[in-house]
């Protein structure tokens, strides 16, 4: 039985990631990529679709106990979990070192005081938990081995199979240790090399201080922003600087509901926000990798952007459901792949040209692909501003006019408008500020609700959506301008949980809504961010810090924040963790300390 999703903490190595619960059971790793097969799928279903447990060994059938406290080492990705039990007390340090040859996980088990009974219990399942390998001994080594994958288990503990199961049980005193870990190999190749688990810890450690040194902000939000920052970091895939949403699939974004997606893959929003982020805490190397990574994506063909690709930039990710897995909490189905790729969501335009913009205004170095890039989109946009589309939020019911996306595609053109007028592109002037005016009289005057006196979700409409939050954050509006302050008023009316967080638009219930899905979802952590920046730039600084520290008191004990916070079962939902939610996070962290809105 899988743990609630805030009992998860993360490892990674920038090519993969696992979640560890407080029990000390891995239920989702996926190897050798984010995007790859789950070898451990117990996240999704029960223990028959792959865990790894490694804690005090169960006492009277009770059962696996949850560590008593966990924290990671200092500003880094090792996690360190501690039992208090009756025979003593035992330390568990779970990482995955940088990638340089075979992923790995390791697990560090030393003795504190007394003497601890302790239990590995390691059952892989290939392939999201449907194929069972065949298990053998090599060179004093156990090696799993399924199709192309092959994962190799070294520890100097004794092991024994039961069960299709591999345990370990040992006990460890004072200053003992004993080391496991697991490494991934294609199946047709050498066996990895040995591990070296201290060496290793050691590198790792240096990694993650080496570049936490480089953040440039010092606030009174700063381990907040450092443990966001070090998350994002984890999200990126090293060999290329593509930025995952999220390292998992199918965590619900409604406990026991369908709106289960797989978030394992770079959306353009969601990357371009979180280059964003590490451009303005001192993270250039990241942005240039990303910069790199869009080029390579987009390629020459521009007018058919995806609003997301695989990792490597990859464009087909068609989406299929796993029925064989019951799903987090009986949320079915559980989706790989995603089929909302090929929508057309013109908002991307809009944050794809904001963040190349943003690297041209901090000095990253000049690349005139990237201009050339940004003037090609603008063509598209002229020709497609006034189309329908999906929307942010990447709906499954008709093409709507959204609001967000014509503003977005009006902060497309007006940044390449700035990029013209610096001398650094050519580009008909004339022609695009005329393109401009004509994208911000439209909104004006199709998306605006003169008696409501607040924007609209989509032309035509009724509706509200948070989205529109962000009107006066990419400077559509001046924040003091009174459509923009009710606007906010409105959302704050109309989208807020009765604790003050912030809904994405209104849902349906049991019937298909504007998003074509039936079924809740909770609030939105992204836009009760937003809500957080707006309520600052309109002078409401004290709400605004009040609302952003509430936020932070729902990640976890690790700093940690999935998509979304269910509002009646208190408690987190959605993908985990979510860049989408710990950019803002760093955001909205920013503009309080610029502002001086914030405690003691």
């Amino acid at each position: 039985m899988a743990g609630r999703i805030e009992d998860y903490a993360l490892i990674g190595d920038m090519q993969t990631a696992a979640l560890v619960c407080r029990d000390g059971s891995v239920d989702w790793l996926c190897l050798p990529r984010f995007d790859s097969q789950a070898v451990f799928a117990g996240l999704l279903g029960t223990e028959e679709h792959g865990f790894w447990r490694l804690g005090p060994a169960p006492v009277d059938d009770e059962g696996p106990q949850c560590a008593s406290r966990r924290a990671y080492r200092g500003d880094s990705l090792i996690l360190e979990s501690e039992w208090d039990t009756p025979r003593g007390t035992v330390r568990v340090t779970d990482f995955m070192p940088p990638r340089d040859g075979a992923p790995q996980l390791i697990r560090i088990v030393e003795g504190v005081s007394g003497r601890v009974p302790m239990r590995s219990a390691l059952r892989m399942r290939f392939a999201y938990g449907r194929v069972v390998p065949w298990v053998r001994k090599q060179d004093n080594r156990t090696v799993a081995i399924a199709g192309p994958d092959s994962v190799w288990f070294d520890t100097e503990a004794e092991t024994y199979g039961e069960s299709l199961t591999t345990y370990a049980d040992f006990t460890v005193a004072p200053g003992e240790k004993v080391t496991f870990t697991i490494s991934w190999q294609a199946s047709h190749k050498e066996p990895p090399p040995l591990p070296e688990p201290e060496q290793q810890l050691e590198a790792t450690q240096e990694f993650w201080r080496e570049w936490v040194e480089n953040c440039t902000y010092h606030g009174p939000y700063r381990e907040a922003v450092v443990r966001s920052l070090i998350t994002l970091k984890a999200l990126t895939y090293a060999p290329t600087g593509g930025i995952v949403a999220a390292p998992t699939t199918s965590l619900p974004e409604h406990i026991g509901g369908v709106r289960n997606w797989d978030y394992r893959y770079t959306w353009l929003r969601d990357a371009a926000i979180t280059l964003s982020s590490l451009l303005r805490t001192g993270y250039r190397e990241e942005a240039r990798a990303w910069r790199e990574w869009l080029l390579r994506a987009v390629a020459g063909d521009p007018e058919n952007l995806q609003i997301m690709y695989g990792i490597a930039g990859e464009r087909e990710l068609g989406e299929a459901e796993l029925d064989w897995l019951p799903g987090f909490e009986d949320s079915a189905p559980v989706r790989v792949g995603n089929g909302a790729a090929h929508q057309l969501q013109l908002d991307v335009y809009g944050e794809t040209i904001e963040a190349l913009h943003l690297a041209h205004m901090t000095g990253l170095a000049r690349n005139d692909y990237a201009s050339d890039l940004q003037l090609k989109l603008i063509r598209y946009l002229e020709d497609h501003w006034t189309d329908p589309d999906e929307g942010i939020w990447e709906v499954r019911g008709p093409r709507r006019h959204f609001v967000h996306s014509k503003v977005m595609a009006w902060v497309a053109v007006d940044r390449t408008i700035k990029l013209i007028e610096s001398g650094d592109a050519d580009g008909p002037l004339e022609k695009w500020r005329q393109l401009r005016d004509d994208i911000h009289r439209d909104v004006c005057e199709k998306g605006y609700d003169k008696e409501r006196n607040t924007f609209t979700q989509s032309y035509g409409s009724a509706e509200l959506d948070a989205s529109l939050l962000l009107i006066p954050q990419v400077g559509f509006l001046p924040p003091d301008d009174k459509r923009v302050i009710g606007t906010i008023e409105a959302i704050q009316r109309e989208l807020s949980t009765p604790d003050g967080f912030i809904l994405r638009y209104p849902t349906s219930g049991e019937d298909e809504g504007v998003d074509g899905l039936p079924g809740d979802e909770g609030a939105f952590l992204a836009c009760s961010f937003w809500m957080a920046d707006d309520l600052a730039m309109i002078g409401r600084v004290d709400e605004a810090r009040k609302l952003f520290e509430k936020l932070l008191a729902l990640r976890n004990d690790l700093g940690l924040l999935a998509e979304e916070w269910d509002p009646t079962l208190q408690r987190q939902v959605g993908n985990f963790p979510q860049a989408f939610s710990h950019v803002p996070l760093i955001d909205t962290a920013l503009r309080l300390t610029a502002s001086g809105a914030y405690g003691g």
